[in-house]
């Protein structure tokens, strides 16, 4: 694992987002730790209006929400170093997600954490095979902590006991299966050092000092610190080496509107990878070689970014990258892995990603994407065929699940727009009742592959459109940069252009569109209402800034290092404005807004704080619209719990029933869930 510290600007925009579908997507590949991710969340109303509906098939029987929002069976399967257990999450009898362990070849699977109530998500096995770290916070305040426990379970040790501290990982490696370096704020809240981490003892010793501007460390296979990033006053980033006197030196540099990500160290530890746009429109993979400073391309899309990077266990070498086009689309970049992904297509034609190999190389894990289909995980010995394990949630199978389209469509100013369409099983009739699904972020972008929100709501009567508006990564940095300054603007009209493509394929009624977003895509509910009151009938909001100027100035403070390069996207030129952040903060346009509000929001969310959802609310109400809100005491940037994601889309659902004639499920009442109807 060569984990790296992400503290700025796509840990605030990529994240402007909540929890991740377990159900749905797996986890990132093999041996990378990241925070976790979350979808939307809303509250309660008034009764639906009854919907006249065909006698439920089984093609198109209500899918209970329980199963598409509740706790997975089974996710994030992984394999031991040593090949000889499995561990995945799974609920244990207080259905809470903790991570299991089985002995391969045996029906001893047993949970080894213990959580009483927060789900155990981010984890890794120690790499001597006896232990799992795993990285939980409090109530969603995202600051994580690492805990160890034996694989008896019952042992459970806090290693970075530090309230109000935020640990993340920066190496851990094959070679040291002892020794962790990870990042801390502990000495100031708005920089992370580095500190070597003894597993066994807990003892920490400081390691790195930040000199006040990095927001990335990387090391190498001996854990030595030598490269960072760090973000320059214009919004851009500069690349250091550090040398052998021990000074820092600038390697490379780049503006504003370009990036460069370190992936590692190559196998020699004088290459280092890096996926960078720099001289590029799309981010390639590249080796910079320390010594020389020349650059090879390994590999490259003219079009699309480089999404994720397939390493050998043991060496860090690259053997493979994807492609996020329509669907994931895999390179080898090591010929001795052509026949293992020859025989991983013979699954299907969903995407494939390895989400673990044992250090010998001999067994993977593999997570089977579908878009229509839970996920399925796989046990996959080399040269042999893969062998399933289980599926996410085995009770989606009596079900019938729409189906994901990849779509294009003009944007007004002639943009090319990339989205998903799924549309009710059976044909409902059209045009229909249709929904704007709108991804957080906003520099992340809707992919392939099965979404448990997608489902609820195509199964409920919806087409649901997803769109990778400008500003959306994944697409090449002219797109991405085609968002700079535009939230709120074009970012927004590209939605609207969605919602009248809808209607132009005879897809939509004009008059029952509703738009729903977390994060980021809360905001982009709220201007869509705002700024454009007469397309949307309804929205829903968890979690969505309603006001530049207070998002700005109350960012968490291990944000400030990369505060230049969050205002050059938001503001662009004039970043700091207030009177253009105001023009293009919702909370300023409450009034304008007359479509029915639903708004929910975690207390302890550290990214988009409480006061954004209430201070939107009382606007709304004192205008004479109408708002629902629900907030969520034990809950931060988006919903982890399941009695909490299930009270909000119970709630949600005949909300949108009321506005936009939906199915419903009847509704009952959720034991155990904080939301607080007000």
């Amino acid at each position: 694992m060569g984990a790296r510290v992400r503290v700025g600007l796509m840990a605030l925009l990529s994240v402007l987002i909540g929890i991740p579908a377990l159900v749905g997507s797996p986890s990132t590949t093999s041996a990378q730790v990241r925070p976790a991710p979350v979808r939307p969340t809303p509250r309660p109303v008034a009764p639906p209006r009854p919907v006249a509906t065909a006698a439920p098939t089984q093609s198109n029987a209500l899918i209970p929400r329980a199963i598409l929002f509740g706790n997975p069976r089974y996710a994030r399967l992984r394999i031991s170093p040593d090949g000889a257990r499995i561990a995945y999450l799974r609920p244990d009898d207080n259905d809470v997600l903790q991570v299991w362990v089985r002995t391969i070849g045996q029906n001893d699977d047993h949970p080894v954490t213990a959580d009483p109530r927060r789900p155990v998500v981010n984890y890794l096995w120690t790499f001597d095979s006896q232990k799992i770290l795993y990285f939980q916070d409090s109530d969603g305040d995202e600051n994580d902590h690492l805990y160890a426990v034996g694989l008896g379970g019952g042992d459970t040790r806090d290693l970075t006991p530090l309230r109000g501290v935020k640990v993340e990982p920066v190496a851990y490696y094959p070679q040291s299966p002892q020794t962790m370096l990870i990042a801390t704020n502990q000495r100031d809240p708005e920089l992370f050092d580095v500190y070597r981490l003894d597993l066994a003892t807990g003892e920490t010793v400081l390691d790195t000092l930040n000199p006040g501007d990095v927001d990335d460390w990387t090391a190498d296979r001996q854990l030595r610190v030598r490269v960072s990033t760090a973000t320059t006053d214009d919004g851009g980033g500069e690349l250091r080496m550090l040398d052998d006197s021990g000074v820092w030196q600038t390697f490379m540099t780049w503006g504003p509107d370009d990036n460069l990500d370190v992936t590692g160290f190559a196998p020699d530890d004088n290459l280092l990878y890096v996926e960078s746009n720099v001289g590029a429109n799309a981010a390639q993979l590249l080796t910079l070689n320390l010594t020389t400073q020349n650059q090879a391309v390994l590999a490259a899309d003219a079009q699309y970014d480089i999404e994720e990077t397939l390493e050998h266990p043991v060496t860090g070498q690259i053997q493979a990258v994807g492609f996020d086009r329509e669907k994931l689309e895999w390179q080898t970049l090591d010929p001795a892995l052509d026949a293992d992904f020859s025989a991983l297509a013979q699954l299907g034609n969903g995407d494939v990603r390895i989400t673990s190999r044992d250090l010998a190389d001999r067994v993977w894990t593999i997570a089977y994407i579908s878009d229509s289909a839970p996920t399925r995980f796989y046990l996959y010995r080399r040269g042999s065929a893969p062998t399933l394990i289980f599926s996410a949630q085995p009770e989606l199978d009596n079900y019938t699940m729409a189906s994901m389209r990849p779509i294009t469509y003009q944007s007004r100013d002639g943009l090319t727009l990339h989205g998903y369409l799924s549309t009710p099983v059976g044909g409902a009739a059209q045009p229909g009742p249709a929904m704007l699904l709108v991804h957080g972020g906003p520099q992340v972008r809707d992919e392939w592959g099965f979404d448990p929100e997608v489902q609820w709501l195509a199964n409920r009567g919806y087409a649901v459109l997803q769109v990778n508006y400008r500003g959306s990564s994944g697409y090449g940095k002219d797109f991405l940069n085609a968002g700079n300054g535009e939230w709120g603007a074009r970012m927004n009209d590209d939605l609207v252009d969605g919602a009248i493509w809808m209607v132009r394929q005879g897809i939509a009624d004009p008059a029952k569109v509703g738009i729903m977003g977390a994060s980021y895509g809360g905001y982009a509910t709220l201007a869509a209402l705002a700024f454009t009151p007469n397309v949307f009938t309804v929205g829903v909001d968890l979690s969505g800034p309603s006001s530049l100027i207070t998002l700005l100035g109350s960012i968490p403070p291990y944000w400030e290092v990369l505060r230049s390069s969050l205002e050059h996207r938001i503001g662009g030129s004039v970043a700091g404005d207030s009177d253009f952040l105001q023009s293009r903060s919702p909370l300023f346009f409450a009034d304008r807004i007359r479509s029915p509000l639903f708004i929910a929001q975690g207390a302890n969310d550290p990214r988009v704080k409480q006061a954004e959802a209430e201070q939107m609310v009382t606007a709304v109400r004192s205008a004479g619209r109408t708002v629902q809100y629900v907030l969520y005491p034990d809950e931060g940037h988006g919903l982890d719990l399941p009695e909490n994601r299930l009270q909000f889309y119970g709630l949600v659902e005949p909300f949108l029933a009321q506005y936009l004639g939906g199915r419903v499920e009847p509704a009952t009442a959720i034991a155990g869930s904080s939301g607080q109807v007000r």
